[in-house]
């Protein structure tokens, strides 16, 4: 039998954003299948165990072959999926001039950020439409959406960082991703959607603290502050939700408003 309450996967859910995610999913009363390369974090794990159900795969989302058996765990536990986060991402090992960038780390970067979670996205979608069974709805659509995807980008999907443009286009490209699965699948039922996160703490932006404290106090955003993994799960929470079923490819930038342009 299917569990009763939504399931929901989140890769890179053990750490940064994607733990902020995953904790706040969990106290939404979903049940959480996290992807991660890292060994399984016990002690972590403990802890979120407390809190609600939820699962560790180890595995890299670049990887198809181990997509499979994240998806399957997931459907072997809970019977289903209603929530695919696509959160897992990296910055370059060095930050390095576009002209002197080296093509192992663009290939390494966009593997992860943007080949693996369209694959992935991929998989899921599948796996949601199987599960859907026969429904009846107008236009052939389900009377409900029957799951949520959500991309989570980066403000440097449109701000320029020369010294790591590899980054910059593998979160281009999941805005263009965002566009395509949305179209493919909202007549299936499906809502696409992406996050933007502005200048979020986490342990990958630890190492520029300085830059950004300095940029904050020069008015790089109507909101003078770093943003938190939580200011981002509070949207994902809201977009998996279901609240906006006629809504689907949207952008929901979570940056203190630094997407907009001033003079």
């Amino acid at each position: 039998m299917p569990s009763e309450r939504p399931v929901a996967l989140v890769t890179g859910g053990n750490r940064g954003i994607g733990l902020g995610i995953t904790e706040a999913l969990l106290a939404e009363g979903y049940a959480v299948a996290i992807l991660a390369t890292r060994e399984e974090p016990a002690e972590l794990m403990a802890s979120l165990r407390e809190k609600g159900d939820v699962i560790y795969v180890r595995g890299s989302v670049a990887e198809l072959e181990d997509h499979g058996r994240y998806v399957d765990a997931a459907l072997e536990r809970w019977g289903r999926i209603d929530l695919l986060v696509n959160n897992a991402g990296v910055a370059p090992s060095v930050r390095a001039d576009i002209l002197e960038a080296e093509a192992e780390s663009f290939d390494r970067v966009l593997g992860i950020n943007l080949r693996g979670p369209y694959f992935l996205t991929q998989r899921v979608a599948n796996a949601m439409i199987a599960q859907r069974g026969d429904v009846d709805g107008a236009a052939g659509l389900p009377p409900e959406p029957l799951g949520t995807i959500v991309n989570v980008s980066s403000i440097s999907a449109t701000a320029v960082s020369t010294n790591r443009g590899e980054y910059c286009i593998s979160k281009a490209g999941v805005g263009m991703a965002t566009q395509l699965w949305a179209v493919r699948l909202a007549p299936e039922g499906i809502l696409v959607y992406e996050v933007r996160p502005g200048v979020i703490a986490t342990d990958m932006t630890a190492g520029v603290q300085a830059k950004y404290d300095e940029l904050f106090a020069g008015g790089l955003a109507p909101m003078p502050r770093w943003g938190t993994p939580a200011d981002v799960a509070g949207a994902v929470v809201q977009l998996a939700a279901k609240r906006m079923p006629y809504s689907t490819g949207d952008v929901i930038t979570v940056g203190g408003g630094m997407q907009i342009p001033t003079l």
